[in-house]
This record gives C-alpha cells, sequence and structure tokens, in this order.
C-alpha cells in the first residue's frame, strides 16, 4: 500500500482538479490546454483520481441540479445574455471548487489505495473488498482506490480481467492511457500496448469514454464487442462473445492462434519469457501459423515453425532466431 497523501496535499490536488475541470468545461479551450490537462494527470494517479470523479459527477447529471439555484433570475434578465453566460461560469466554478471540491476530500482522505503488480510470466488474481476480482497477466500494475463512495482502478501497463460486482449507486470506474470505462455490470478485459488500448466485453455491459485535444468520443459496449482505442481514434469490432476465448485464453496459461503471422505469435510468447523469439525476416514473418501452446513452451512453437512450415530456427544465448 502506498503512503496516502497529507492534508494539504489533497487540498491542492482538489482544487487544482476543480480548476483544471472548470476551465475545460466552460471557459476557452486549446490544443495546448489540453496537453497541460494530459501531463497534469499523468504525474499522479491522486490527480486522475480527482478529475474523473468530477466527471463522473457531472455526468450523473448533478450538474443541472446544482447549477438552477445559483443563476439569479433578475440578474439574468436585466443583463442580457452576455451576462447570463458570465454568472453561470462564475456559479459553476465556486460550485466545483466549493462543493465538489470537498467530496474529492472526503473521498481521497477515506480511500485506501493498493498496487498490484505482476513480473514477467505471471499471473495473478486479486479478490476486492466489494467481491469484484481482478485477474492480472503477466508485467502488469494496476492501482485500486476504494471507499463508500466508488471504486476507481488505475491500469498503468499490461492487461487485466475484470469480473465487476456490480453496484448501481458506486460505480466501477477504470482509468486507462486517459480513456475511461465505466461498469454497468460486467466481465471485461483491458489491455494495454504502447498507448494503444484494446477493450473486449464478455457480459453485461461498459462504456468506453475517451477525451483529449484529437478525439472525444463515448461507445457502450456489449458482449462480443472489442473496441480499440488510441489518442487519435475509437474503433469497435463486433463478434460473438464465444469467440473472444483465445484473447482470454491467457487465464488458462495459454496462446491460442489461428492463422497468425509467426510475427505476431512470437511478439505473444515474448510478452512471457525471457528467452525472446526473433523473426529476422519479414517473409518468415509473415507466414501463418494456427495451434494452442502454453505460454512458457517456445519449444512446441519452434519446432512446428520449422517442421511444418519449414523455417531456420537457430539458438543464439538468450534468443531463438527465426529465418527462412
Amino acid at each position: 500500500m502506498t503512503e496516502k497523501p497529507g492534508e494539504p496535499v489533497l487540498q491542492l490536488i482538489e482544487e487544482e482538479a476543480a480548476d483544471w475541470f472548470g476551465r475545460r468545461h466552460f471557459w476557452a479551450w486549446s490544443d495546448a490546454d489540453e496537453v497541460k490537462l494530459n501531463a497534469w494527470l499523468a504525474e499522479s494517479p491522486a490527480h486522475e483520481i480527482a478529475y474523473w470523479r468530477l466527471e463522473a459527477g457531472w455526468t450523473r447529471g448533478e450538474r443541472m441540479a446544482a447549477l438552477r439555484p445559483l443563476v439569479p433570475e433578475k440578474a439574468v434578465l436585466g443583463k442580457g445574455r452576455g451576462a447570463m453566460a458570465v454568472a453561470a461560469r462564475v456559479a459553476a466554478s465556486l460550485l466545483i471548487i466549493g462543493v465538489v471540491g470537498i467530496g474529492v476530500r472526503a473521498y481521497m482522505s477515506w480511500s485506501q489505495e493498493e498496487i498490484y503488480r505482476t513480473s514477467l510470466g505471471e499471473h495473478r488474481v486479486v479478490l476486492l473488498g466489494d467481491g469484484s476480482t481482478i485477474e492480472l497477466n503477466t508485467s502488469s500494475v494496476l492501482r485500486v482506490t476504494q471507499n463508500a463512495g466508488q471504486r476507481v482502478a488505475i491500469l498503468e501497463k499490461g492487461e487485466a480481467f475484470f469480473e465487476v460486482k456490480h453496484d448501481v449507486v458506486h460505480p466501477f470506474i477504470v482509468i486507462a492511457a486517459g480513456h475511461r470505462v465505466t461498469d454497468l455490470g460486467t466481465k471485461f478485459l483491458l489491455r494495454l500496448d504502447n498507448g494503444r488500448l484494446t477493450m473486449a466485453l464478455t457480459e453485461g455491459r461498459a462504456r468506453l469514454e475517451t477525451e483529449n485535444s484529437h478525439l472525444r468520443q463515448s461507445v457502450l459496449l456489449t458482449p462480443g464487442d472489442t473496441a480499440i482505442a488510441t489518442s487519435a481514434s475509437l474503433s469497435m469490432l463486433k463478434r460473438p462473445a464465444q469467440n473472444l476465448s483465445a484473447v482470454l485464453s491467457w487465464r488458462r496459461g495459454l496462446l491460442i492462434f489461428d492463422r497468425t503471422t509467426v510475427a505476431d505469435a512470437a511478439a505473444e510468447f515474448n510478452r512471457y519469457n525471457s528467452e525472446k523469439l526473433v523473426v529476422a525476416d519479414a517473409v518468415a514473418g509473415q507466414q501463418t501459423i494456427t495451434g494452442t501452446f502454453q505460454t512458457g513452451n517456445t519449444s512446441d512453437f519452434t519446432s512446428l515453425a520449422r517442421d511444418v512450415l519449414g523455417l531456420h530456427v537457430q539458438r543464439l544465448g538468450s534468443e531463438i532466431v527465426i529465418s527462412r
């Protein structure tokens, strides 16, 4: 468990989060501002939790209910549209800093953060206090913060499968590479590869949201949906939920390939093993392979590549080189 920030630090974080939130939603916002916000979010998980909690509260409809009494009717009628816009912005900023900020401080003060890690080739199952289960794949890092009000996880690297115990009052939110997943009663997979987020949903529903200077989009996933999100795009594929078994086979210690290129299959093996597969040329790498292998068993894979595909396999120190 990491040490929780002290009260002065929490107050500063909540004020900064409220300031960023207010500027983004009520004032002029530029690409340069988005870059600065993303840099601030990346500085600390506490920054991400504080900011995304504001976004979550705003999305749930607290905005209109809270702002309506803060815009005096006489002031709006007497000063026109310009004054109304200014009044609304000022009221919103005060609300965020004064009311929601208190909620963030209370949330963070009473939260407990746990950091879960897996090493190369390790598979770990984490049972949370609310009954949810998270399975971490090889070389993964996940931060989880829980309290009476909300559950937030940050996937910093790697891959995880979530079986979330649904609570309509207290949503389960996962943040990964600037994207946000909100549980609507789900089982889903998240995988991070160099800023590219892949999400596959096997049960229930979940919403994936992405907001940055290049893209602002939200999609609702149902069983069988696979979403791929980057900083500049968000796409979704639809296939039968049972066809997702291959991408979840690591939970059973397996890799399943179906007409997968040798280069892609080698890259998958390298995620689990210190002895690396090196594909020496493009022609060898583009040949396809089908089969089921244990994650730590590269010998069966290289034997198939040699005996069936006719490729040359050579061991050089800690590497196995595959070529024509």
